[in-house]
């Protein structure tokens, strides 16, 4: 593929006539000196509404109303306010296929310079096109920004209101009387500055490099770039204002640092990697080219059968069983409340008949005495109920799990047995009670939530009702085993260990072993578990990072999150310079071009049609 940067053409772009006439949308009312004059009226228009916007404005809002009619300015008078010539073009306006066909490549250049995603629909013919030279790049991502930044507050403004009243999580009575925050330290406002700030910067900075590049390449810097023959190839390069613009990305650390804005980085970082991961292995850099009847390469090989993201998943399981045991607070917390949630039959519950003056350990202290032993090695268990005289039957450390195994069953000689299923000797047999219980209630939240999901799709239900609602019982049982199969292997494999392995073998090192073990039950979801997949690797990353940062293994950068943010930024840009449909998704193809200022448009597939159409061109002349 050709490079995206090169010299903006504006010569499509046709200015807006002085004198045009009136819309047959509009209503009456000439174009007055002082309302095309006045710059605080022509720049709050220009900031806040575009001119076709306004024109599906007045046709199906303004219209219908006789006193906003009346009031309010046509769409010509608008036109005019908002026209100060036609303004420079928009960096990209892509133009990167070489097409035979002019009408293609016309209407690809005007979208561009629209910054829109789609027709106006029933604008008229004249007014839309006078409106096509009536807004710049400038206001455009003014324009845009402000809407990110109103957005974002309101969003945030509904969560806060969501979290309140329909979640529960009230305010910490403490907090609440203390002093206000003031208003420039607020999390919603300075969240909406650093989003709206990004995006303004991105594309003021894409458009500059652009235009640097435009010059460079210009015959008339021919005595520049052979004194500077570096800094040339630098900026000169197609993906020079992809690099440069991710600068923009600084504008994270407008936001304070907390969980978000890591979780922000981590994100984009792993999107990030997976477009870089698609483009190499897109282009034979991974499995390699197959040699054809030529003996020349003719196509790449292809990706093994085994080969996917759950191969993340023992990694990460792994990780996450270690840092839940030793480091709790390095943990993500809703996480560790689903697994808990789900593991009733390795938890046991206070019984009716306990003593209420006695203590019964909880949820945390049973998994807090879990790594105690790790640390002693493994103690030996014995069993009050055999030795009813004996004292020191648990190390003082461990005397808050003392109600559980005061009264476990007396075959079991384990310690961890005694604390995760004090009543069966069995480990087998908890096992597969733990599958009882658990996989009803997992499969029920799984299938409620994939068929909350199916409403989006409702055509297709109601098209292929049948295959539609396979697929939906099919996808919901595979995830309830790769769930409740990962939960139940990660639990039994402590019993099994001190079982079979030496007390002094990887003591503290076997819980990342059950964990790497209970990872693998991913099999059973790996065409379909993507998501789930790449999220329990963000989660195990962000984990694994705090806890490197609490045991000291490496330092914490100050800002660190938000240059792992920008150096995503730039791969992303990279990335989508270099082969576009290595972004797999269409709408985040839309989302990279209408961050870079180039319209709502999915350009790697409209290039694609461009090209056959090209193909079958010439096959015809042919």
């Amino acid at each position: 593929m050709t490079s995206r940067a090169g010299p903006s053409s504006s010569s499509s772009r046709s200015p807006a006539k002085a004198a045009a006439p009136s819309s047959p949308m509009g209503g009456g009312g000439g174009v007055t000196a002082k309302s095309t004059s006045d710059p605080v009226l022509r720049n709050a228009l220009r900031y806040t509404i575009s001119a076709r916007e306004y024109a599906l404005l007045h046709k199906y809002v303004i219209s219908r109303s006789r006193m906003l009619k009346r009031r309010a300015p046509t769409v010509d008078t608008v036109q005019k306010i908002m026209d100060g010539g036609p303004g420079p073009s928009p960096p990209g306006g892509r133009g990167r296929a070489q097409s035979s066909s002019a009408a293609k490549g016309k209407e690809k250049e005007k979208s561009s310079n629209e910054g829109g995603g789609g027709s106006s629909g029933g604008v008229a013919a004249a007014a839309s096109a006078a409106m096509r030279g009536a807004d710049d790049y400038n206001a455009r991502a003014i324009r845009h920004s402000i809407r990110v930044f109103v957005a974002t507050g309101a969003l945030m403004k509904l969560w806060g209101i969501v979290q309140s009243r329909l979640m529960g999580n009230k305010q910490d009575p403490a907090s609440s009387n203390k002093k206000r925050q003031p208003l420039h330290k607020s999390p919603t406002l300075r969240l909406s500055l650093s989003l709206s700030t990004i995006l303004l910067m991105y594309r003021l900075l894409f458009r500059f490099f652009t235009r640097l590049r435009a010059h460079l390449l210009d015959p008339t810097a021919v005595p520049f770039r052979k004194r500077n023959p570096k800094t040339t190839s630098t900026l000169t390069s197609p993906y020079a204002p992809a690099v440069g613009a991710s600068l923009a990305g600084l504008a994270l650390g407008v936001y304070p640092s907390q969980q978000l804005r890591v979780s922000v980085a981590v994100y984009t970082l792993f999107r990030a990697l997976e477009f870089g991961w698609n483009c190499a292995e897109d282009n034979g850099m991974v499995w390699g080219w197959e040699k054809g009847i030529s003996g020349k390469p003719d196509r790449r090989r292809a990706r093994p059968w085994w080969w996917g993201s759950w191969m993340l998943q023992p990694l990460a399981f792994g990780q996450l069983l270690h840092a839940v045991v030793f480091d709790r607070d390095c943990f993500p917390k809703t996480y560790g409340d689903f697994i808990f949630k789900h593991s009733t039959s390795y938890l046991p519950t206070k019984p009716e008949d306990f003593p209420s003056s006695l203590r019964w350990p909880g949820t945390y202290e049973i998994v807090d005495s879990l790594a105690q032993m790790a640390k002693l090695n493994w103690p030996a268990f014995i069993s009050p109920t055999l030795f009813p005289g004996k004292e020191d039957t648990l190390p003082s450390s461990l005397s808050a799990i003392g109600p559980l195994t005061s009264g476990a069953h007396p075959l079991i000689n384990s310690l961890s047995c005694a604390t995760l299923h004090p009543a069966d000797p069995s480990c087998t047999r908890t096992f597969l009670t733990f599958w009882l219980h658990s996989f009803p209630p997992v499969t029920r939240f799984l299938l409620l939530l994939y068929s909350a999901m199916l409403l989006p799709r409702f055509k297709s239900l109601y098209h292929f009702p049948l295959s539609t609602l396979h697929r939906l019982v099919s996808s919901a049982l595979r995830m309830s085993t790769f769930v409740t199969g990962s939960i139940a292997t990660a639990w039994s494999s402590i019993c099994f260990f001190q079982t079979w392995f030496p007390r002094t073998f990887l003591p503290t090192q076997r819980f990342f072993l059950g964990g790497f073990l209970a990872g693998f039950w991913a099999l059973m979801e790996r065409r379909k578990g993507r998501g789930v997949f790449l999220y329990s690797a963000r989660v195990s990353v962000d984990s694994l990072w705090k806890v490197g940062v609490k045991r000291r293994w490496w330092r914490a950068m100050k800002g660190g999150d938000v240059w792992v943010f920008v150096l995503a930024l730039m791969l992303t840009g990279v990335v989508y310079e270099r082969d576009a449909r290595a972004v797999k998704e269409g709408s985040w193809r839309k989302g990279i071009s209408w961050v870079r200022g180039e319209g709502f448009k999915d350009w790697a597939v409209e290039e694609e049609e461009e090209e056959e159409d090209v193909e079958e061109g010439e096959l015809k002349e042919d």
